[in-house]
């Protein structure tokens, strides 16, 4: 007998702004469809740079039924693969300008939390793997994404200030396991956007020796990697050729491993 492993769902997350965790995301997300697994990119990010990065910014401005009615009203998450839209590499479950406004809604609600769960629990289509695109700070959307996925790949720039922001995040992870008596395991590191100074070298050195029980891998900063973000796509199916395939590669590869992603024989 064949049995398939168990959805693989991975929140990326890093509340800091600027680190490029949406085209971490998309390029993860390309390499894993590289590797041949189908996978569902949702993008939870109000601002909607993933869905724009995508080359899905009509689907932003689209009227309702939106994720944000799927995530606020249970009727909504009846149809929701309706809301899944197509790309060569993906399937996309679209951000909304309406997501800036959700916040609140998600404080005031029953299980405001968990609301992502329910969504993809109304899900009729299968996937290897759903990642996860957080908001670029902490509060219920970021929660309910962790919660969720109970895993989480964390991007982060070789600086200074990511020493506090990383604290910041997993200050708010342990908070979320001791309130809901969960585990949420920590994928790894993505140095990201790294070029050759002193800084970026202490701080790559302090990555290794903080996290050392988990993966670090280093992105260099490439001007093709916005080149492919500006073109809808990863560096997968972008026209130039991206030495940092490779590495967005060996993290796809890695979380393969990990979850287990092939065919058991029973």
């Amino acid at each position: 007998m064949i049995r398939m492993p168990d959805t693989a769902k991975i929140a990326i997350s890093n509340q800091k702004g600027g680190v490029g965790k949406t085209t971490v995301a998309i390029n993860i997300a390309g390499a894993l469809n590289r590797l041949e697994h189908n996978v569902l990119f949702i993008d939870l990010d109000p601002q909607g740079n993933a869905t724009e990065g995508l080359g899905l910014e009509e689907e932003y401005e689209a009227q309702p039924p939106t994720l944000f009615d799927a995530l606020t009203d249970h009727k909504a998450r009846e149809d929701i693969d309706s809301l899944i839209v197509s790309h060569s590499e993906m399937d996309v479950l679209p951000s909304n300008i309406d997501m800036t406004s959700i916040e609140p809604e998600l404080t005031m609600a029953m299980r405001g939390r968990e609301r992502l769960e329910q969504v993809i629990d109304s899900l009729n289509a299968e996937y290897d793997v759903i990642i996860i695109d957080c908001p670029p700070y902490l509060g219920n959307l970021t929660d309910n994404a962790l919660l969720t996925a109970g895993n989480v790949l964390i991007p982060a720039l070789a600086e200074s200030t990511s020493k506090r922001a990383l604290e910041i995040l997993f200050d708010q992870i342990e908070v979320l396991e001791a309130e809901y008596d969960t585990h949420i395991r920590d994928l790894g590191v993505v140095a990201n956007r790294i070029e050759t100074t002193n800084e970026a070298k202490s701080m790559l050195a302090w990555f290794e020796e903080a996290f050392s029980d988990i993966p670090v891998w280093e992105i260099r900063k490439r001007v093709t990697l916005q080149r492919a973000f500006s073109a809808g796509c990863s560096v997968f199916e972008f026209e130039e050729e991206c030495d940092m395939s490779a590495e967005f590669l060996a993290i796809a590869e890695d979380l393969e491993r990990r979850f287990g992603l092939v065919e058991v024989t029973a």
